[in-house]
């Protein structure tokens, strides 16, 4: 074949980079060319950009090699779940397109993309964009959207693992949507790379009905799962207690590869590892650097280039860097304590070794000793591809509104006609005619119990029929609030002098008082004050401190993680390393009382100083436990006069009682049925309240609150005075509204995990139950003693050193035999 074919030209830049034609590759090319939708699914690292990008590419050419006229519109639509990926991905496509001297235009359409620049790229539209499911709705909120996508082919979704199960992917899918309406021939493509449920990943990306092709990826990239295990561990572990103390193995780690990505699972904790490695050693400055979601956009484009330069011998970082920027150089990564999931344990082991054919290499290090339990579990549940799934939101009314009425400040719409647009979505297919009409009843008089108020008359129905926004003051306000992701409002932090440093959650540094030292972006700072939503700040002296706590920070045990980990603690692999290594405390937990086991459900009582606990492992994850100890709480005291007192973690939940309870099994057997499981949570707890917090987010999303204007927003107290006082109006007036009804089922399915909640409890009616009195605190139940401890106020001796003192005197019982 001629190198002037498109095919040899692409071969020819191939094999000058030294690059092999994966057979995904070309699979994905042909799919394209045949007018195919589908989704690649490939580890990172493995060529998945490439194999989206050159289909598009490759038709470019055919249609230069045809003598067709060249077309100046917009041709590829490219979504990215972050902003710190676009300049990344637009500079791997450019060079594409110019290595194959294809003339294409590719830019970024983002947040931070200057307005002017924004504005240019409405007149002259590039012929690929890479852009944000946000900036998407924005682009289809202008008149003339349908004249500007009037020559789309393609759009292609990266990481769309990161967006199909929350509100974002809901959010894509009804832009996908209108743009099908405008495009009937659009081909949509989606990039994932570790994700267990692919035929629902695919299903939701295309229109409900619509085929597509799966292709899968070159899988026999090799991935190395190592732990870090300590030389001493004490046999009574707590969380958190081992991490820094292994600091000089990190550093030996660091000191064996040429650059390293340092994976923490919270900024919180990323800023401490930071900070301790810049102490131990200085001589690293300039070589060390810190990336995280608050700390200042410029900034973390200065540390991706320097990594990507070779420069950085180790980058500090958190999910900040989890996803598809192509940093070669890096050679190794060390994951801080539990990935808590397969899947992201996989991603970011896909940072190292990111070429084609390259082998990745993670580092597991331990905050606790059940820590390495879950590295071993994680590694054994890989090698079997158990990976997690993502469940795909449905009937978001929040989302449709919002969806709605950015449509309205458009061209408008058709109530028929985009009906049938919305129902050709997975998110709303089985969209009733009842929940239909009351959406367009909402965004044209409020409701119900709103339709008195103007201000949430925000769409006007023409003699027409046509929905068309007509106050510039709405469409101004609709246009600022586009997007589904909500969070705690973030304060600017700033030098005095000028500069931001980045932004950190108001709920944090409302609570400090001036002078007060925290540290933030690897520095120790001292608040000066806050003004206009600014917290002001300069560099402090050395001494006590405290670090930020950002939402979002707990992430709990998978289900797959969670029997995996169940199952090695049985004892079914004793020979891995890391089992080895927490021999001697399993070999503690055997004789004091019973070791866990899938075919049994192990409750421990045990009488301490605090009072008298029953300790509980069902082992399935934090979230679930907590609805599960409220539960099983509630259904106790029902039966007998007892108060009790939670603590949880992802393996059980402890229930502390002033003295022992007169409890049979089969009481304890009935508290965990399944039966009426829905009813009784509503009754054992607070749902109401729950569902209150809840309304903050959805009344965000659909337009009853607005945050506030740039430099001028709302604190989160008033966001959620007023979408409380909403809240308060709906459920007086409006008790049938959707709104209200979508908060208490979102505080079931996420808050509660409501759906693995009721799989745990129906798994546990058919193990054996089995109730053990050791005569002191377990290994297994002190996590749980030590969880509980740091809850509390101890006077005059801090948590750690009462923990410590706790664990030596267990220890040297258990040494005594």
């Amino acid at each position: 074949m001629s190198k002037a074919t498109p095919a040899g030209r692409i071969s020819a830049w191939y094999k000058a980079n030294g690059w092999t034609r994966f057979q995904f590759q070309q699979k994905a090319w042909q799919a394209y060319a045949r007018g195919e939708s589908g989704l690649i699914h490939s580890p990172t690292g493995s060529g998945k950009t490439l194999a989206a990008w050159l289909g598009p590419v490759r038709a470019a050419m055919d249609e230069a090699r045809s003598g067709a006229p060249p077309v100046r519109a917009l041709r590829v639509l490219w979504i990215t779940p972050l902003r710190a990926l676009a300049t990344d991905t637009c500079r791997a496509l450019t060079a594409a397109v110019d290595a194959l001297d294809v003339p294409w235009e590719v830019d970024v359409r983002t947040g931070d993309t200057p307005s002017s620049r924004r504005t240019r790229q409405r007149k002259k539209p590039p012929h690929a964009l890479i852009t944000t499911p946000e900036s998407l709705s924005l682009l289809l909120s202008y008149s003339d959207a349908e004249q500007y996508f009037r020559h789309l082919d393609a759009v292609i979704v990266d990481e769309w693992h990161e967006l199909i199960g929350n509100k974002r992917g809901v959010q894509l899918q009804l832009g996908l949507s209108q743009l099908r309406v405008w495009r009937s021939e659009l081909r949509v493509w989606g990039l994932s790379a570790t994700l267990g449920n692919l035929d629902t990943a695919l299903a939701a990306l295309l229109a409900p009905g619509q085929s597509g092709v799966r292709i899968a990826g070159n899988q026999t990239r090799k991935i190395r799962i190592r732990s870090l295990i300590p030389a001493s561990m004490s046999a009574f572990p707590w969380a958190g207690h081992l991490g820094l103390s292994l600091l000089d193995d990190v550093i030996a780690a660091l000191e064996s590869s040429p650059s390293t990505l340092l994976f923490a699972n919270t900024r919180a904790q990323c800023e401490q590892w930071f900070e301790a490695l810049m102490r131990a050693r200085p001589d690293w400055i300039g070589q060390v650097a810190i990336h995280h979601g608050s700390i200042d956009h410029d900034v973390r484009l200065r540390v991706e280039q320097a990594l990507r330069d070779g420069q950085m011998r180790c980058v500090v970082c958190t999910s900040s860097l989890d996803l598809g920027v192509d940093f070669s150089p890096v050679e190794q990564v060390i994951q801080v304590g539990s990935p808590k999931g397969v899947a992201r344990l996989l991603q970011r082991a896909g940072r190292s070794g990111h070429r084609p054919g390259a082998a990745s290499d993670v580092l597991c290090v331990p905050g606790h000793a059940f820590e390495l339990v879950e590295f071993a579990a994680a590694r054994l549940a890989a090698e079997r591809g158990q990976i997690e799934g993502r469940s795909p939101p449905v009937l978001c009314l929040d989302v449709l509104a919002q969806h709605l009425v950015t449509l309205a400040l458009g061209q408008g719409f058709r109530a028929e006609a985009t009906l049938a647009a919305v129902r050709a979505t997975h998110a709303f297919a089985t969209l009733s005619d009842e929940d239909w009409q009351w959406t367009l009843d909402f965004i044209t008089r409020g409701g119900q119990a709103l339709q008195g108020y103007p201000q949430y008359h925000r769409v006007a129905v023409d003699d027409d029929g046509v929905y068309r926004v007509t106050s510039r003051r709405i469409a101004t306000q609709h246009r600022m609030g586009i997007g589904t992701i909500t969070s705690d409002t973030a304060m600017r932090v700033a030098w005095l002098k000028g500069g931001t440093i980045g932004y950190i959650e108001e709920s944090f540094l409302t609570r400090l008082k001036k002078t007060d030292r925290f540290l933030f972006a690897g520095r120790l700072l001292k608040l000066v004050t806050i003004k206009d939503m600014t917290a002001y700040v300069r560099i402090a002296k050395p001494g006590k401190r405290t670090v930020p706590r950002w939402q979002g920070g707990r992430m709990p045990l998978s289900a797959e993680l969670s029997d995996t980990v169940l199952e090695l603690l049985s004892g079914s692999q004793p020979e891995l390393p890391e089992m080895q290594a927490v021999s001697d405390m399993l070999a503690i937990q055997s004789r004091w009382s019973r070791r866990p086991s899938p075919d049994e459900l192990l409750v421990e009582g045990i009488g301490t100083r605090g009072g008298f606990s029953l300790f509980i492992y069902p082992y399935a994850g934090r979230l679930v436990h907590e609805g599960l100890a409220a539960l099983v709480a509630w259904r106790l005291t029902q039966r007998i006069a007892v108060t009790f007192k939670l603590s949880v973690n992802d393996y059980g939940f402890e229930l502390l009682s002033h003295r022992r309870p007169d409890l049979s099994d089969s009481d304890l057997a009935q508290a965990l049925s399944p039966d009426r499981l829905a009813e009784d949570l509503v009754q054992c707890l607070n749902t109401s309240e729950l569902a209150r917090r809840q309304f903050r987010d959805i009344a965000r999303i659909a337009g009853l609150v607005f945050t506030g204007y740039p430099g001028k927003g709302k604190s989160t107290r008033q966001v959620q005075a007023s979408s409380g006082l909403i809240f308060d109006v709906l459920k007086d007036y409006d008790s049938e509204n959707r709104l209200l009804a979508q908060a208490e089922r979102e505080v079931l399915t996420q808050s509660l995990e409501f759906r693995r909640l009721e799989a745990t409890l129906s798994r546990l009616a058919d193990r054996q139950l089995h109730v053990v009195y050791p005569e002191r605190v377990t290994p297994l139940s002190f996590p749980l003693w030590a969880e509980r401890v740091a809850a509390q106020t101890v006077s005059s001796e801090s948590f750690s050193e009462r923990v410590q003192r706790m664990a030596e005197s267990l220890s040297a019982y258990a040494s005594r035999g």
